[in-house]
């Protein structure tokens, strides 16, 4: 938040055009009224021209672009007032940097100029309405030093993988074998190994075989925006990363609120050139799990019982992990409500919404397949079985010890190692944690322990975000952090590398 708060201009109910104009100024106001309009006309464009009637489109067309201008103006109205309050700049500045944001779509006029290979399945939509997020997005970093850290990281950390992942795809080449591509263009199709495969399918033609391992929320969401983008790879892409965004985001504020400023800076660095980070940005569910759990622990802290079970609901829907938010919740509702037995009735009926995502899915795979615990069943496909914790660290001891494959016998090391490290950095640092923090860490080590086997321990760490803010507790220490950084960013270029050439890395 700005150090220096301005004075706020009252915000009356009167005139709503002489209020914007004289807050504003014409050019801001015409700009949002137009964009306004824009979206009203491509609203009836889109829903009412397809039905072929001419009385009703007749109707619709200046009705849709007078209700597109009204609603303009309204959420101007609102996210100036609320960017106002939140960076402490007055309402009329407020008002003139978001109306930039609005001009973005009138990028959707595009649509009638550019060739229709470019603009079809509602591309311009995505493009004008990324550029309308990216605007305001800037104007926040602009005014907010959260915003501001949190993009910084993102950018920096993102551009350079990006820039490692493709440069590796191009020169190295792919690991000698078939391989699925799931994009003719070499640099989109980097992104789309191993179970990136799975969603991409998942979302394409539906369940099948061994995919109900696969949650549904994720490849649910990439269906719905590949509409919109025409690939269903893109919109993985832009899901993972806007999830990963605000995944930060969140881990920022709830790092801050636990401990300040500096641990949630370097909590979000940490966590941004972890080894596995390239997860992050590729299409797995790594990201949208990581945004989803750390929000609902967020709004789980911050009281606010609603919010943090609808995001828990989601999250078991995209992990069965998620379902591991109803610890930590129920704790911190006895924490805050234990002396009295009335206010435990709002947060006792949000907690049930976490359960109810993994519900959902059972009920779903007991429709499709008839067996709705089916995506635990076909674990075995991967050699996974319920089993006590050290079964699958002695069965990688026992590889090891015994394999002549040395690629076999390095990823059950690094199996073993990460493991080591979620263990150690619990184990020493839990103090450090409230308790609900460290009995969803302990518990989210626990579940992948008890199924025999250590596979993808290195990217199951990645979304383990108490370990990060007990890391960036340690990381106060100047040579603390420069061994953390000097371990992650040499693994993280590496794993990146082998990412993107179809090795196996998590």
């Amino acid at each position: 938040m700005s150090a220096h708060v301005e004075r706020s201009r009252p915000i009356g109910y009167g005139s709503l055009a002489g209020e914007f104009i004289g807050a504003a100024g014409w050019i801001s106001f015409t700009a949002v009224v137009l964009a306004g309009a824009t979206g009203g006309f491509f609203t009836w464009y889109l829903a009412v021209v397809p039905l072929h009637r001419e009385g009703l489109s007749a109707i619709a067309l200046p009705l849709g672009v007078l209700i597109g201008a009204l609603v303009s103006l309204s959420l101007w109205r609102w996210y100036a007032n609320y960017f106002a309050r939140r960076t402490g700049i007055k309402f009329e500045r407020s008002l003139r940097y978001d109306a930039l944001s609005w001009v973005s779509l009138l990028l959707l006029w595009l649509s009638f100029a550019l060739p229709l290979s470019i603009t079809h399945s509602g591309r311009m939509l995505v493009v004008s309405a990324a550029f309308f997020c990216l605007a305001k997005l800037f104007f926040a970093a602009r005014f907010n030093q959260t915003v501001r850290d949190v993009l910084v990281d993102f950018a920096t950390t993102r551009f350079a993988i990006v820039v490692i992942a493709e440069l590796a795809a191009i020169i190295i080449g792919q690991r000698a074998g078939t391989h699925i591509a799931e994009s003719r263009h070499l640099l989109l199709a980097v992104w789309g190994r191993w179970d990136a495969v799975h969603y991409l399918d998942i979302a394409t033609i539906g369940y099948h075989g061994t995919d109900v391992a696969f949650f549904p929320l994720f490849p649910l969401l990439i269906t719905m925006l590949g509409r919109l983008t025409g690939s269903h790879l893109i919109a993985g892409l832009i899901l993972s990363n806007v999830a990963f965004f605000f995944g930060l985001l969140y881990l920022y504020k709830w790092a801050e609120h636990e401990f300040d400023r500096g641990v949630a800076r370097r909590a979000i660095f940490y966590i941004s050139i972890f080894p596995t980070a390239v997860f992050f940005s590729a299409v797995y569910t790594e990201s949208l799990f990581f945004a989803l759990t750390v929000a609902s622990f967020y709004y789980i802290r911050e009281h606010k019982w609603l919010a943090a079970g609808i995001i828990g609901f989601l999250a078991a829907l995209t992990r069965v992990e998620g379902v591991l938010l109803i610890v930590p919740f129920a704790m911190e509702c006895y924490q805050s409500n234990r002396s009295s037995a009335v206010g435990i009735l709002r947060p006792a009926i949000s907690i049930c919404l976490i359960p109810l995502g993994i519900l959902c899915y059972m009920a779903w795979l007991w429709v499709l397949v008839g067996d709705p615990l089916a995506f635990s069943h076909v674990q075995s496909h991967w050699n996974r079985h319920l089993a006590l914790p050290w079964v699958g660290i002695w069965n990688s001891l026992k590889i090891v010890a015994t394999t002549h494959l040395p690629q076999t016998a390095v990823n059950k090391l690094l199996e073993l190692v990460f493991t080591g490290l979620m263990i150690g950095v619990l184990v020493a640092g839990y103090r450090r944690l409230r308790p609900s923090a460290a009995a969803y860490m302990a518990l989210s080590i626990l579940v992948p322990l008890c199924t025999s086997s250590l596979m993808s321990m290195q990217r199951f760490a990645l979304v383990l975000f108490p370990m990060f803010a007990i890391l960036a507790l340690w990381g106060q220490k100047p040579s603390v952090n420069n061994l953390i950084v000097a371990l992650s960013l040499p693994l993280l270029g590496l794993f990146t590398v082998l990412f993107a050439n179809w090795y196996w890395v998590a």
